[in-house]
């Protein structure tokens, strides 16, 4: 079986790339895989992470036809994000210092991932990042919709959650919704040579500066801020699936 995420070390910083062609989704498989490399590369004694997906595409989300896929089946469904929150934990609170290398559009959960990173480099180019889960009949949850906030403001993210809206590249960069743009053969150097500036400081004092600034958003993704059990009920109804349906459609599914 083709590995899901490929694992490359830099020395110290150790690249995830999501390998799940063509547009990564996010099935419990990946997001399973995906954990077990950050708790890999962990105990491998990684000080860095730079977390990476395709070109054009970092990911596309959660993987909706295999959610549509499992219908009545609420545990399968329950199990499913589940897993995706499970990770975005992992990445939140991992330890080092975490870079995500955009070389391609990141809505929906792609942006999540993002956003639990430290760092976000994206490519140059017809890119856009966002929380486009209104346009598709979703609402992302409390936790979630913090961790736009903490990044664009409460105004800017409250128009761009009411809306769904996927901002642009180079929107994105100014509004602070991504750190840098670069050509996207670079995305990733970039992203590592972003950890191996933090980790040329004193590690102890700059893990522990970071654990603190970041403790808000490792907060924002516990269970209670989630509440899973009100989002799978919201998944079915009338109105989600709706969306859903016509968004199946569009994909030809």
């Amino acid at each position: 079986m083709t590995a899901l995420v490929d694992h490359v070390v830099h020395g110290d910083a150790h690249e995830l790339r999501l390998a799940r062609p063509p547009v990564n989704a996010l099935d419990p498989a990946l997001c399973a895989a995906l954990a077990g490399a950050i708790d890999d590369a962990l105990a491998r004694g990684a000080r860095g992470l730079v977390l990476s997906g395709g070109p054009k595409v970092f990911s596309a989300g959660l993987d909706v036809p295999f959610l549509v896929g499992l219908g009545d089946d609420r545990a399968g469904l329950r199990a499913a994000w589940d897993a995706f929150f499970r990770v975005a934990r992992a990445l939140a609170a991992a330890p080092v210092p975490v870079a995500a290398a955009l070389a391609g559009h990141a809505p929906a959960g792609g942006c999540v991932l993002a956003l639990c990173c430290d760092y976000r480099v994206m490519a140059h180019g017809p890119f856009s990042i966002g929380l486009n889960e209104t346009q598709v009949g979703l609402v992302a949850p409390d936790g979630i919709q913090h961790l736009l906030r903490r990044v664009v403001g409460p105004r800017v993210a409250e128009r761009l959650l009411v809306a769904g809206e996927l901002v642009p590249a180079e929107q994105a960069l100014a509004m602070g919704l991504v750190d840098e743009l670069v050509d996207v053969d670079h995305v990733a150097v970039r992203a590592r040579a972003w950890v191996e500036q933090l980790l040329a400081l004193p590690s102890a004092p700059m893990l522990e500066t970071r654990r603190l600034a970041r403790a808000d958003l490792v907060a924002a993704l516990q269970p209670e801020r989630i509440e899973l059990d009100r989002f799978i009920d919201a998944w079915y109804s009338d109105d989600t699936q709706g969306a859903l349906r016509a968004l199946m459609a569009k994909l030809g599914k």
